[in-house]
């Protein structure tokens, strides 16, 4: 994989259409953009879920479509999912923890969850998830690398069936893959900022943080970002790289702002915007300088909602966590028929928050981290 051409829907969105639904990575969808919308923005515990699907799948650049998604009622038997995050450090691994949790009690499954503390704990990963899938009947991988897990994913493949859920990872061993393109959420972030200043208006400078150098999914959120940049009025004068550990992103954010005190916005991960909102306000920078994230939290969501954040497109992390447990049963069973889907991104802004439910995106306010559902 995996790089790719921007869509044209994203394209679309730098000349200001349609912000208000998720692109694709390849033709149009084969349903209306406010059907799959509006499904996407579901109960939590829906009769149907509105999907994107790639076929051929495991490759980002093939044709997609929009798909009408009936979960399954129950699973056959108590399967043993051992599932992995690369950390619990905010609250999207959090919500993708939480919709893991409640799929697997709705479908009578058990579940064991491991997290390795950071994308720089490649060998942590690689450790708990070689132990964990002894036990298992099937793993369920959020990865903290893209290539460094293949000689242990292969391995447990001999065993069990690997399924890649959120961060997209290299192919050999994986049986299937719950996730969107972080290519597209890169470009949906930067076409709405494009749609702000497009070509021909002042320029405006920003402090971009991708997130971790070593993970894959911050160099596709980059060339997504970049790309959709291109031809506009943004000039992104500064880059910090970083694990998206909140004390981290502070450091990052100071020195930027140091380096570069006359940037008109920071944008980078969703850790990274709520860590930006306090700094700012602290140094009494709020309203001059405009933040924007390139992922969904909780954190977010109040930030909007207090006009501290301007916008963050929703891949929907707790609808991803049920499609991993769910998906991870169909495989079990032999009833997988989409090997590789994910929800339709959305942008979340001002203008439409009161509009948006956050059901499928954010756990809610009382759910703790989850190991063990027996």
């Amino acid at each position: 994989m995996r790089w790719c051409r921007l869509p044209g829907l994203v394209l679309g969105l730098i000349a200001g259409l349609a912000l208000a639904a998720g692109p694709t990575q390849g033709p149009a969808h084969d349903a209306t953009e406010e059907a799959a919308q509006a499904a996407a923005q579901a109960p939590a515990s829906p009769t149907t879920w509105a999907l994107e699907a790639w076929s051929p799948p495991f490759d980002f650049r093939s044709p997609t479509t929009t798909i009408t998604y009936h979960p399954l009622e129950r699973a056959s038997q108590k399967w043993r999912i051992c599932a992995s995050y690369p950390h619990l450090k905010d609250s999207y691994w959090l919500s993708v923890n939480y919709g893991m949790v409640e799929e697997a009690k709705r479908l009578g499954v058990a579940l064991r969850v491991v997290e390795a503390g950071g994308y720089p704990n490649l060998e942590r990963q690689i450790a708990q998830i070689t132990e964990c899938a002894r036990d298992a009947d099937i793993l369920a991988l959020g990865a903290v690398s893209f290539d460094g897990l293949t000689e242990a994913v292969l391995a447990i493949s001999e065993q069990i069936p690997v399924l890649a859920v959120v961060n997209d990872i290299a192919d050999p061993g994986i049986s299937a893959k719950a996730a969107v393109s972080w290519v597209t959420m890169g470009a949906v972030t930067g076409a709405y900022l494009a749609s702000l200043h497009p070509a021909g208006t002042p320029p405006v400078k920003v402090a971009w943080f991708p997130g971790p150098r070593q993970s894959q999914w911050a160099h596709f959120v980059e060339e997504g970002f970049t790309e959709a940049l291109a031809g506009s009025a943004v000039d992104i004068v500064l880059k910090k790289w970083g694990d998206t550990g909140r004390e981290i992103q502070l450091i990052l954010i100071e020195e930027a702002l140091e380096e570069r005190p006359d940037v008109d916005y920071i944008v980078g991960s969703a850790v990274t915007a709520g860590a930006a909102v306090s700094l700012l306000r602290a140094r009494g920078l709020t309203g001059r300088i405009r933040v924007l994230a390139d992922y969904f939290t909780h954190a977010v969501y109040r930030g909007i909602k207090r006009e501290k954040i301007l916008a963050a497109p929703t891949d929907f992390p707790a609808l991803q966590g049920r499609m991993g447990i769910e998906m991870a049963v169909r495989l079990l069973e032999g009833k997988l028929e989409h090997p590789h889907a994910g929800p339709l991104i959305h942008i979340v802004e001002q203008g439409n928050l009161d509009d948006f439910s956050t059901r499928l995106s954010l756990a809610p306010a009382d759910f703790s981290p989850t190991f063990v559902v027996e």
